[in-house]
C-alpha cells in the first residue's frame, strides 16, 4: 500500500482535505437530491458533524471560480462521475456565524463588520463580473445596504448567486445560555440585527430583484431560525427528512471501511470487528427520522478514535473526544429557568438512569 492517507481528525475544509491527500467519505452523490429539493434548505445536526465540511463541499462544487479545478477536487468522487449541469455555476457567498463574538455589548458590531469582510472578499474573488464603478457603488453602500446591493447586482446581471451560511445559530445561542432571554429577545425580535439579515434574504428570493438562486443554512437547532424569520416560510428544513438521514455522519458500512483501510494500512493494531464493536457501542447513537432505517457515527469520534488507537493495542482511556462535549453553560440552561428547575430535568435524569427517552420534539 502507498503511504497511507492522513486522519482528516478536526478538518472541516474539502479543498484542503482533497489536496493533502486526506480519507474523504464520499458524501457527493447527495448533490442531485440537494438540486432536486427546493431552491432554500434548512439542515441541523449536532457539533462536530461535518456540517462545515459539506457546506465547505458544495462551495468546491459550485463556485464558478474553482471551474478548472474540477477533475482534481472531485475527479474520483461519485458526483465526478456524474456530474450536474449546475456545477461550477455559481458566485458563492460564505457566512460562518461562529465568527462573530457573543458578548451582547458586542454583537451587533461584531456581525456588521463580519459581514462586511465577506462581502469585500466575495468581491476580490469575483471582480471580473464587476466593473471598477460597480464595485466603488457596492463598496460605499451604508454597511447594511451592502448585502442588498449585491443581491441587486447579481440579479440584475443574469448572474447565480449560491449563499451558505455556516453556524446560523452559535451566537444566538450563546447570548441566550449566558446572557438570558431578553438579550435573546432583543437579537432575534422587532428590529433586531439579525431579524433584517434574514429579512434582507428573504426578500432577496423573490421578484426580479430577487437575486438569491440558492440557499443552505446549517446549524444546531431550528430555534433561532424560527424566531428570527417567523418560520422561513421560503426554506424546506430537511433535518428530519429519512432521505438525508445519512448525509452528515457516517453509516456502519462507511466506517466499517475506514477500519478495514487503516488496519491494511498498519496503524490500527486492533482488529476490525473489535474496534467496530467498541465504536457501535459509544458513538452509533443517531437516527434523526423516525423512518430512518439506520443509525449514523458521529464521524469526529469515528476520527478520533483512530487517532487514538494509532500504534496501539487496546482502547485510549477517553473514548469520548473532550472537545465534543456539551457546554455546562448551556446544559444548565437546559435545565434552570432563573436559578429554579424546570419540566427538562426529570426528563434528563430518566434519560441517565434508563439510559433513552422517547418523545416529540
Amino acid at each position: 500500500m502507498d503511504k497511507p492517507k492522513r486522519i482528516p481528525y478536526g478538518i472541516a475544509d474539502y479543498r484542503r482535505m482533497r489536496l493533502h491527500r486526506m480519507y474523504y467519505v464520499d458524501k457527493t452523490a447527495y448533490i442531485p437530491q440537494i438540486e432536486a429539493a427546493p431552491y432554500y434548505l434548512i439542515f441541523i445536526r449536532p457539533r462536530r458533524f461535518g456540517k462545515t465540511l459539506w457546506l465547505s463541499t458544495l462551495e468546491s462544487y459550485y463556485d464558478i471560480n474553482q471551474a478548472e479545478q474540477f477533475e482534481r477536487l472531485f475527479g474520483d468522487t461519485y458526483i465526478g462521475r456524474h456530474p450536474t449541469e449546475e456545477r461550477n455555476s455559481y458566485l458563492v457567498l460564505s457566512f460562518n456565524f461562529s465568527l462573530v463574538n457573543p458578548d451582547p455589548a458586542q454583537v451587533e458590531s461584531s456581525f456588521g463588520s463580519y459581514t462586511q469582510l465577506v462581502i469585500e472578499n466575495f468581491l476580490r474573488r469575483y471582480a471580473r463580473f464587476f466593473s471598477a464603478q460597480e464595485l466603488q457603488s457596492i463598496r460605499q453602500a451604508p454597511d447594511a445596504g451592502r448585502l442588498q446591493a449585491v443581491f441587486d447586482y447579481v440579479a440584475g446581471h443574469d448572474l447565480q448567486l449560491y449563499v451558505l451560511i455556516d453556524e446560523y445559530d452559535n451566537f444566538a445561542n450563546t447570548i441566550l445560555s449566558t446572557a438570558g432571554q431578553a438579550a435573546y429577545h432583543d437579537l432575534t425580535h422587532g428590529a433586531g440585527f439579525l431579524r433584517y439579515f434574514f429579512n434582507l434574504l428573504k426578500g432577496a428570493t423573490t421578484g426580479r430583484m430577487g437575486g438569491l438562486t440558492r440557499l443552505f443554512i446549517t446549524g444546531v437547532s431550528p430555534v433561532t431560525l424560527d424566531d428570527v424569520t417567523s418560520g422561513f416560510n421560503i426554506g424546506a428544513n430537511l433535518s428530519m427528512d429519512a432521505r438525508y438521514n445519512a448525509l452528515l455522519g457516517l453509516r456502519e458500512a462507511e466506517v466499517r471501511q475506514v477500519l478495514s483501510y487503516y488496519r491494511r494500512a498498519g496503524m490500527l493494531l486492533q482488529d476490525e470487528e473489535t474496534s467496530l464493536a467498541t465504536m457501535r457501542a459509544w458513538y452509533n447513537g443517531y437516527r434523526f427520522a423516525e423512518d430512518a432505517v439506520e443509525h449514523v457515527y458521529n464521524p469526529d469520534m469515528v476520527w478520533y478514535y483512530l487517532v487514538q488507537m494509532s500504534g496501539r493495542e487496546g482502547p485510549p482511556k477517553h473514548l469520548i473526544d473532550g472537545n465534543i462535549r456539551i457546554d455546562y453553560q448551556k446544559l444548565r440552561h437546559l435545565i434552570l429557568v432563573e436559578r429554579r428547575l424546570n419540566g427538562n430535568f426529570g426528563l434528563l435524569q430518566q434519560l441517565a438512569e434508563e439510559g433513552e427517552i422517547q418523545g416529540q420534539i
